[in-house]
């Protein structure tokens, strides 16, 4: 009894903390955003946001706003939400609450940034959306890996290895397919490897996977060197074109954001769904997480600990391959040497970030890209901010979310504990 009444103080106290933490900093980016923003902004300063993508006709105007005054009204909102959050709280609906806030301090950032100019508001998030897709599918590669109970780092080395293998078997073969095939295949055996070393021989699996991706770096490398780069014919192996969806396409703002892509984004979607409703409302996806959470018990239950891991790390290592597909025969059309440009490691940090969930890891996804497609936008217009500072911002929020601003990360409980059979 003396246990739980602590607990239930303990708890309380926490709840009271993170609400005055939550309502301080939803404050504080009030403060921002009327005191260093809209200050630096002279009145009458109009901001102009594009709403239809570049190479697709208009199908809505776009939107002209006085930038002063979009800024005080969103700094105002954000205080009296702030305020709200520290007299009495907003309970279960805080994490929402916040974001809604980031999206108001974020809206008010692209208000100040194209003051007086042009953003094309809506180029902007299918560049986001772009971005995101091997950051997403990475992190759904180390989600399948660890909701089974198996740390996998390797996603970098299995998406380069995928995107060379993909580009070089389509080029060969003039088939895009037979490329994204050979890329799955390609991230399926090095997983493989992976599971056995971790599995099997119960090699400390951060070392395993640190070797494969030094590994990739250095075959990847070579056979770049060797042959790529000479022999152009071997890597010329085209691009899945944009396919625009009938009707869907056609609808404002939302229609050339997601309807009109790629093979790879479609595909992003479908696994995200597929993936969602396999881990937890299928027999299958209970085994795995149960798995994953106390192997021993889902022994001593009949399931087969050792098969299940295996599996779950080949799925993942063909989804990592299938991301380093899309750098080659989604994006470029080419190799390049260490192209992936460390998107397998932003993919676990996404993962980490969406708490192991398919949907809230690639929420998190679309925040690097975000991120990312923002530095190249400010770029172009010229604002005197280093990128790199954009590009921090997601790890940034990734460690807050780890520090428990935003509720504590529900990591499975065995994930990367070698089970031993009695």
């Amino acid at each position: 009894m003396t246990t739980t009444t602590l607990q239930i103080q303990t708890d309380i106290y926490t709840s009271r903390t993170r609400q005055r933490v939550m309502g301080i900093l939803f404050l504080l980016m009030a403060f921002i955003i009327w005191g260093f923003l809209g200050r630096s902004v002279p009145a009458g300063t109009i901001t102009t946001f594009g709403m239809t993508p570049g190479g697709i006709d208009a199908t809505i105007g776009d939107w002209e706003l006085p930038a002063l005054a979009t800024m005080n009204t969103l700094a105002l909102l954000s205080a009296m939400l702030g305020g709200y959050q520290l007299a009495r709280g907003f309970g279960s609906r805080t994490n929402l609450l916040l974001g809604v806030v980031a999206v108001f301090f974020i809206f008010s950032f692209l208000t100040w940034a194209a003051a007086g100019k042009s953003l094309n508001l809506v180029g902007l998030l299918n560049s986001s959306l772009s971005k995101a897709v091997p950051i997403a599918l990475g992190a759904m590669s180390g989600l399948l890996c660890e909701r089974a109970g198996v740390v996998n780092i390797a996603i970098e080395g299995m998406m380069l290895s995928g995107a060379m293998m993909g580009a070089l078997i389509a080029s060969l073969t003039q088939n895009l397919w037979m490329g994204v095939l050979a890329a799955m295949l390609t991230g399926a055996l090095l997983a493989l490897v992976h599971a056995i070393f971790s599995i099997k021989y119960m090699i400390d699996q951060i070392i395993s996977g640190t070797v494969i991706n030094i590994f990739s770096v250095g075959i990847t490398s070579y056979i770049s060197a060797k042959f790529l780069q000479v022999y152009q014919e071997l890597n010329n192996p085209g691009i899945f074109k944009p396919w625009a969806m009938p009707i869907l396409s056609d609808i404002p703002i939302i229609g050339p954001i997601i309807f009109n892509n790629n093979m790879f984004v479609y595909a992003t979607f479908i696994f995200l769904a597929a993936i969602h409703v396999a881990l937890f409302y299928t027999r299958w996806g209970l085994r795995l997480r149960a798995v994953g959470e106390h192997p021993r018990a889902a022994d001593t239950l009949g399931i087969n600990v050792f098969r299940t891991r295996y599996m779950a790390v080949i799925l993942g290592g063909m989804m990592a391959g299938f991301g380093g597909a899309y750098f080659t025969l989604g994006s470029v059309g080419r190799f390049d040497e260490m192209m992936t440009a460390g998107r397998g490691f932003i993919g676990l940090a996404a993962m980490i970030f969406g708490n192991w969930k398919p949907f809230g890891a690639f929420g998190a996804g679309l925040l690097f890209g975000f991120a990312d497609s923002l530095a190249s936008k400010l770029a172009i217009l010229g604002i005197s901010i280093p990128s790199q500072f954009l590009l921090m911002a997601p790890y940034v929020a990734t460690m807050i979310v780890l520090a428990g601003i935003v509720g504590r990360g529900q990591m499975p409980a065995a994930d990367g504990q070698p089970y031993v059979k009695e």
